[in-house]
């Protein structure tokens, strides 16, 4: 598989999504070629990717809702008793 490159924008480009898609494509493009050649239809193969992209997207969504809880839950302990 070839090189995915490291992002050569800040984090806070408006253009970032466009350029780490640039940097996936060909990596991307070999992955899928590997599925077809390993016997799975190309239709096959991209939902196969979209739903592990969707449980992946599910994952880190959780992940940030349980640090924000986890945040109002230590001010809470920490803020003075009234």
């Amino acid at each position: 598989m070839r090189e995915i490159y490291r992002p050569f924008v800040t984090s806070d480009d408006p253009d970032r999504e466009v350029r780490c898609q640039d940097a996936m494509q060909f990596a991307f493009e070999d992955l899928a070629q590997a599925c077809v050649a390993s016997g799975w239809s190309e239709r096959e193969s991209m939902e196969a990717i979209i739903s592990l992209a969707e449980e992946r997207l599910r994952v880190i969504g959780a992940n940030d809702d349980a640090k924000q809880l986890l945040d109002v839950l230590k001010k809470m302990i920490q803020a003075p008793a009234a």
